[in-house]
């Protein structure tokens, strides 16, 4: 693993144009994108993308006025081609404006800028990203030096969960077609711009999300055998669970994502002085790179029927939470000695010593597209703290946010001489 030269690094702080910078997140904070309203902020993106001097920038609705954006920056051409993406939908902001209510912070969307961070809704999730893969290609041409690969930037809608018919990753599916088609580039290596706080993520879990619905026979509860209590039958499935969960656990952790387990989320049921004649369970796997999503849902599902329960309950599975898989997402990893990871470590370490280790991501997000469906070796790599998004503590540090800007320009300078694979 080369580090890129000192003077780079140098040349290129001293290129940065830091209000310009701030104000570009500003921006784009700015531009509210909740989860099915991503319109706006994808005509602002563009419009960016048009200011560094893309080509091909195109918006594309992947479902009814939700665009996602796509473009390339050339480069000197002849080598690998990176993709830097990341989704534009971000969380509701319900609660935020009573939570800081009478202060600076109070609006989600006004991008202040308190004690060194910028607060707001995407500040981390992941609009700093974004801003930070946008502005280090711009850095290298204000800085004069070639920009190796040439880059396919794309931004895409419904990655977030949690508002009505979306969150499914249809931006990403229709990206990844586009891709197949040929009517997108296909990258040699990408990242994903999700917050890391610049530490470089080549693994991330997978994960299955179940609704079991447990039906028997309501009854009078003076009347109890006339009944098939679906609630009894929960507790023994319940134990069933546990006890599966306790064989994932005892498998040896990976070393990147730990180790596999089964979480219930949810037991609701019962009756009204009366026989509950149904119950519903749901929970959430996580799995390990390597990992069959159909394999374990098919343990899961039999050590549930092997629960001890009246033989007349009847027993139902959904999986509402598909994403590249039909039961759900899967497991990704990326090798840590892939040269364009080793590059990518080396350039956030010379602008960030402390920053810059190869982790797993304790979340799922869209790799598997990339990586299962197209063969792309993907890593994540953003600022940004993952523990404060979703919540009304939102917030990047701005240092952290330019530092990833002349990390990533170190990266985009080299990455062309260092191959994708």
């Amino acid at each position: 693993m080369t580090a890129p030269d000192p003077d780079l690094v140098t040349r290129l702080r001293r290129a940065l144009d830091r209000d310009a910078a701030i104000a570009l997140l500003a921006r784009a904070v700015g531009t509210p994108s909740v989860t099915g309203h991503e319109r706006a902020f994808a005509a602002l993106l563009a419009r960016e993308l048009e200011a560094i001097g893309a080509e091909a920038v195109r918006l594309d609705d992947f479902a009814p006025g939700r665009p996602n954006v796509t473009a390339v920056l050339k480069g000197e051409g002849g080598g690998p081609t990176l993709m830097l993406l990341g989704h534009t939908d971000t969380v509701h902001v319900r609660g935020w404006a009573e939570r800081w209510a009478g202060t600076e912070r109070e609006d989600p969307f006004g991008a202040a800028i308190v004690d060194g961070a910028m607060w707001g809704r995407g500040t981390g999730d992941l609009k700093a990203g974004i801003c930070t893969a946008v502005a280090s290609a711009a850095l290298l041409r204000a800085a004069g030096i070639p920009q190796a690969p040439d880059i396919a930037f794309a931004f895409i809608g419904d990655e977030e969960s949690g508002e009505p018919g979306s969150g499914v990753s249809a931006g990403m599916k229709a990206l990844t077609a586009a891709i197949e088609a040929g009517a997108a580039v296909r990258p040699d290596f990408a990242i994903y711009v999700e917050p890391t706080e610049l530490d470089i993520y080549a693994a991330q879990m997978g994960f299955v999300i179940c609704d079991i619905t447990v039906t028997g026979r309501s009854a009078y509860f003076g009347v109890p055998e006339q009944g098939i209590d679906a609630l009894k039958a929960s507790h023994a499935i319940l134990s069933a669970l546990f006890a599966h969960s306790a064989a994932l656990e005892a498998r040896a952790p990976h070393p990147l994502v730990g180790s596999p387990f089964l979480l219930v989320t949810t037991l609701e049921g019962g009756g009204y002085i009366a026989v509950p004649g149904e119950c519903r369970i749901s929970l959430i796997m996580k799995l390990l790179p390597g990992d069959d999503l159909g394999e374990a849902v098919a343990a899961m599902e039999a050590a549930v029927r092997a629960a001890p329960v009246d033989p007349r309950i009847e027993i139902a599975f959904a999986y509402p939470a598909g994403r590249d898989h039909e039961f759900g997402g899967t497991p990704t990893e990326t090798p840590p000695d892939l040269p364009a990871v080793a590059a990518l470590v080396a350039a956030v370490k010379a602008v960030r010593p402390d920053r810059g280790a190869i982790k797993g991501a304790p979340y799922w997000w869209e790799a598997p597209f990339l990586s299962t469906r197209l063969g792309v070796p993907p890593v994540y790599c953003a600022p940004g703290d993952i523990r404060n998004c979703h919540t009304t503590e939102e917030h990047v540090e701005i240092e952290d946010y330019l530092d990833g800007i002349v990390a990533f320009a170190a990266f985009l300078a080299g990455f062309g001489r260092v191959g994708g694979r």
